[in-house]
């Protein structure tokens, strides 16, 4: 029986040409694999297609859509993880889900190989093998442009030669990859850090210096989880798609980080991510008046643990499975009403109420009502400090020695 290979599929250049450049080079059969997670552009069908006249032997199409957006944007909200306080992870959570259809088009169809095209120099290589070791650990990985020599170059060549229904021509600069997340635009121009964007690398969204008019939205939590908006039920993914354009028509959410990638290097990379990073954001603040102090404190640094795990490629491991039982469980009272306003490149929350809230109006308020007890904070503020005085007495006392 012949030999074969999983292909992750996107229907670009690259991913095409290695159909009929794995087969040559291995002898092997070809399955593409391609996984809807909400990065828009052509049809799963239009796809599936251009796979077959590549010459792939099955074409495996999944929509992923909602999963994506449920268990893994969820996750990653409930977490505000941030990789390095700026990065909402848009392609680190994309791949775990990927890397599932892969494994599960893998058994179906009989491969023994999962291939991807990820280079030598990224972190996706590592977030794919690693992934697929842990869900499918008898399953091979190989790479064709790290491993098979696969150069744009000769992608083009390839396909030219072989006269692939795929366009060859077009010369778009940046590499892009997106999801209903985010949207991650890297190389060219931007590899230059002193370069500043061009307005036209953006599309999820508008240049904030000509903004419309503000626009004011309520965003409404059950568990730490949107689910509605403007008073309107809505899906985890239907919440980030209405954010993503009214966010995005607003020009909130664009990122422009040098990053520490897993490989060791620096890398310059500009994300948009309207509606994650206004969802992020009206979650945090519920979570203010929602979650108690000690409890906040410590979940901020479990959530930049958790956002390095995914980051590096770590989403099924042990420990990002505890993080996940903790973080959780801090979503029991997360949940009320978010209102904010968006305009000009910026979120900004102006409203808070919940019924599980931990604020206080009497404890709180300096008026006539006040219930706050003053007479208790002289003897707490003596205690507060007693260390430091005792140790600032002993500093005292050696000095004078």
């Amino acid at each position: 029986m012949t030999e074969r290979i999983v292909l992750a599929y996107s229907g670009g250049l690259d991913t095409s040409v290695a159909i009929g450049w794995i087969g040559e080079a291995t002898g092997a059969e070809v399955i593409a694999v391609a996984v809807d997670v909400g990065q828009g552009g052509e049809s799963l069908e239009t796809i599936r297609q251009r796979a077959l006249g590549c010459g792939a032997v099955e074409a495996y199409v999944a929509d992923a859509s909602d999963e994506f957006a449920n268990e893994y944007c969820m996750p990653t909200l409930k977490a505000n993880a941030l990789y390095q306080g700026h990065y909402p992870l848009v392609s680190a959570i994309s791949r775990p889900v990927i890397v599932k259809h892969l494994v599960k088009a893998a058994r179906e169809f009989g491969a023994t190989t999962v291939a991807h095209g990820c280079t030598g120099k990224g972190n996706d290589q590592v977030r794919f093998e690693v992934g697929i070791q842990t869900l499918g650990p008898d399953l091979k990985c190989i790479a064709p442009v790290r491993d098979l020599a696969l150069t744009r170059d000769k992608a083009i060549a390839f396909a030219e030669e072989k006269g692939l229904p795929i366009e060859t021509t077009k010369k778009n600069p940046y590499s892009i990859d997106q999801n209903v997340w985010g949207r991650a635009v890297e190389t060219g121009y931007l590899e230059d850090i002193w370069n500043a964007p061009t307005k036209d690398i953006y599309d999820y969204t508008a240049t904030p210096e000509f903004p419309p008019a503000p626009d004011e939205v309520t965003i409404s939590f059950e568990g730490g989880v949107p689910v509605a908006i403007d008073g309107v039920r809505v899906t985890p993914l239907q919440a980030i798609k209405e954010l993503n354009r009214r966010a995005g028509a607003q020009g909130v959410g664009r990122i422009d980080v040098v990053e520490d990638r897993l490989v060791g290097i620096k890398s310059r990379e500009i994300y948009e991510a309207p509606g994650a990073m206004a969802l992020i954001t009206a979650h945090k603040h519920l979570e203010d008046i929602t979650v108690e102090r000690e409890q906040a404190r410590f979940k901020a640094t479990v959530g930049q643990r958790w956002a390095e795990l995914v980051y590096d490629g770590q989403w099924f491991s042990p420990l990002k499975r505890s993080l996940d039982a903790f973080i959780e469980d801090t979503q029991q009272y997360v949940t009320g009403d978010i209102r904010m306003v968006l305009h000009g490149g910026q979120a900004i929350v102006n409203g808070r109420r919940s019924g599980t809230s931990l604020y206080d109006f009497d404890l709180a308020t300096y008026d006539t009502g006040d219930t706050f007890d003053q007479s208790m904070a002289r003897g707490f503020i003596e205690l507060w400090g007693m260390s430091a005085k005792v140790a600032s007495g002993r500093d005292i006392r050696v000095a004078g020695k």
